[in-house]
């Protein structure tokens, strides 16, 4: 059962946000009684706690299974991109500003987790990147890597990029081609341009 209300609420969430979603909406779509949820869970910030770890859980799996594929670093993350859209679904409600603002604990948490999950996984893709001839031999792995983390969690900022502007899908986009061509090479700006065609 707390495996249902956790994908349950996931899907709530993601779609209409934090804030909007209610304990007795969460009920009412299980078909449960809030005295059901809170068998499991003790508040609200306890769910959602739970529902950002699940996410985290599930992406993180999703981009390591990816990592391990072996392609061409460009294609790996446009590979990732399309993964974690697919997962959260658009973003509709801008999970992660709601999350900033009404939970910032949770934000901080979590945060902290993707940084280190990350700063792995995309120094790995600078060096390949590097060592096939698709980005510059002289960028600094580490500036770049917290340059591109920053701009990934800053683009999800609903002041700054307002949704009704900009589709996640757009700012994903827009963000990766300005990411990857400040560092590739000529021979990167090719294999960048295929990837935008698709």
């Amino acid at each position: 059962m707390e495996q249902k209300i956790v994908e349950k609420s996931t899907k709530l969430f993601l779609n209409l946000g934090f804030k909007s979603v209610t304990m007795d909406e969460i009920a009412s779509a299980l078909g449960v009684s809030k005295k059901t949820i809170y068998k499991y869970f003790n508040n609200k910030t306890d769910l959602v706690n739970a529902v950002t770890n699940h996410v985290f859980d599930s992406i993180s799996c999703g981009i390591d299974h990816i990592c391990h594929l072996n392609m061409n670093p460009i294609d790996e993350l446009f590979s990732i991109k399309r993964f974690v859209m697919e997962h959260l679904k658009d973003e509709k409600s801008s999970p992660q500003y709601q999350l900033q603002k009404y939970y910032p604990k949770i934000f901080l948490s979590l945060k902290k987790k993707q940084f280190e999950v990350m700063q792995e996984c995309v120094i790995d893709n600078l060096k390949k990147g590097i060592e096939l001839g698709l980005y510059r031999p002289n960028i600094d792995l580490e500036f770049i890597f917290r340059i591109y983390f920053n701009g990934l969690t800053g683009i999800k900022d609903n002041d700054m990029f307002p949704l009704k502007n900009y589709s996640m899908k757009t700012l994903l986009n827009f963000y990766y081609e300005y990411h990857l061509r400040g560092i590739c090479t000529a021979k990167g700006i090719k294999q960048l341009e295929n990837q935008l065609e698709k």
